[in-house]
């Protein structure tokens, strides 16, 4: 299909005869697409609007010639009519055109000022109908005028304004994080004045949603003032935040206001903006922290003690393995290929585990939960940093042993979700049990099962921190 589209959107001659047939197809799309529903209710309305006027004109007539009670019968019908098609017809036209965007929802609350000012607004009223005073009746049409004037200011002001809100990759409990807030007006010709952005209160959200809401953390917990936004122009706000807590935060929208231009209203509109982000927990050393430390680096050593050539353990034959380490003598015992590992080269190779079996739910215990996901968080941030070979083991969760910074944010997101468990049913069956017959290297294992029931091979190869000891 060949044509040229002028601005105006008609149609050169066509060329071909396929042409015909192109515009033809066109016509018949457009009217297969016409919005009937809408255009019913335009007839309808016609209709209504016309009974109406012709039902005042004949009440009109009848009161003339003496017959009132009939001639208010008619004028209320008339009435009638008239009323349900604005509030019937009109609406569901309007939301069909282009008024639709300019009549976006807009949240009107009045501000003190605003109260005082429509008390005034009401004491003249009041006395204006009862004087008749022209001059009283001016006053009273100048401030309804500023309401008026206030509504269509401040809804330029709320109108084509874009948001952004970006926050860092990775965020950490109680640590100040700087975001950043964009707001862009699309405007061509208005400026925005006076713009405040803020959280989405959940408490106005009524039925589900406000159960749903009300326990969830948000993001944005201050508001945030912009006060003054050029013509097709960005302003750029940096705001920090602070995370009290590890966990998930969720952000269901924003609110834009303005109290632009006198402050008698706060105009608001709500933006859907849904956004999640996982806070990780606390990296910061604390004081348990440095005193355990050197326990467990002292422990550590007394583990992998050797200068580098003394026999760590035999284990099968890897492709990565060179052939000058395969002990020929237990290979031929075992009837496949061994090789053997020595001191140095599983001189890092450490394995965390966080045992999350609680016995109970009292409020000290679930305390020093906290505090023992936030030391497992640090020594993990602590193995990074000096780039040993490390193993993340949870219930439900398990890293294979490599170089800490591949899985060190997977651990942190790990702990940033986790939650007290209840004991397993079956005695053997719990995470200290299966890392006892792992064997994988050092373990440090923090856990809050009593002493009695930790397995006795775990004792030599590990350093145990009780969380009620936290």
């Amino acid at each position: 299909m060949r044509y040229n589209q002028s601005r105006m959107g008609t149609f050169s001659q066509p060329t071909t005869g396929s042409a015909w047939r192109d515009l033809l197809m066109l016509a018949r799309y457009r009217i297969t697409h016409i919005d009937r529903p809408a255009w019913r209710r335009f007839f309808q309305a016609l209709l209504a609007l016309g009974l109406a006027f012709f039902l005042a004109l004949y009440s009109t007539a009848l009161r003339e010639s003496g017959r009132i009670e009939l001639a208010a019968w008619m004028a209320g019908l008339s009435l009638l009519l008239a009323g349900i098609v604005s509030f019937k017809v009109v609406p569901y036209l309007a939301r069909r055109t282009a008024l639709e965007r300019w009549m976006m929802k807009i949240e009107y609350e009045f501000t003190r000022e605003g109260a005082v000012y429509l008390t005034i607004i009401i004491v003249i009223a009041v006395a204006a109908l009862n004087t008749g005073n022209n001059l009283l009746f001016i006053i009273l049409a100048s401030l309804l005028a500023g309401i008026l004037v206030s509504g269509i200011l401040s809804k330029i002001v709320l109108s084509q304004l874009e948001l952004e809100f970006v926050l860092p990759d990775h965020i950490f409990a109680e640590q100040p994080m700087i975001s950043r807030l964009t707001l862009q007006n699309l405007k061509w010709v208005f400026p925005s004045f006076s713009i405040t952005v803020s959280t989405r209160d959940p408490a106005k959200v009524k039925g589900k949603k406000q159960a749903a809401l009300k326990p969830a953390r948000q993001i944005l917990d201050e508001p945030v003032y912009v006060p003054y936004i050029p013509h097709r122009s960005s302003v750029t706000q940096h705001v920090e935040l602070t995370f009290p807590r590890r966990g998930r935060y969720t952000q269901e929208g924003f609110r834009v206001s303005t109290q632009f231009p006198f402050g008698f209203l706060r105009k608001a509109h709500e933006v859907p903006s849904k956004q999640e982000i996982l806070v990780l927990p606390n990296v910061q050393p604390t004081e348990e922290f440095y005193e355990i430390l050197p326990l467990i680096s002292g422990e550590v050593e007394s583990f992998y003690k050797g200068r580098g050539h003394d026999l760590y353990a035999i284990r099968d034959y890897a492709e990565s393995d060179s052939a000058r380490h395969v002990d020929w003598k237990a290979s031929a015992k075992a009837q496949q290929l061994k090789v053997r590992e020595f001191t140095r080269e599983d001189e890092r190779r450490l394995v965390l585990v966080f045992d999350a079996v609680l016995p109970g739910a009292e409020v000290k215990i679930l305390a020093k939960f906290e505090k023992a996901v936030t030391f497992c968080a640090c020594l993990a941030w602590h193995f990074y940093e000096i780039n040993a070979q490390m193993q993340f083991l949870s219930e439900g969760f398990e890293t294979p042993m490599a170089p800490s910074g591949e899985i060190i944010y997977s651990v942190l997101e790990t702990l940033a979700l986790i939650e007290p468990t209840v004991p397993p049913t079956a005695p053997l069956d719990n995470l200290l049990t299966r890392v006892a017959s792992a064997a994988l290297g050092f373990n440090i294992i923090l856990t809050c099962q009593p002493r009695g029931s930790i397995p006795t091979n775990l004792w030599g190869s590990s350093y145990l921190i009780f969380i009620d000891s936290l």
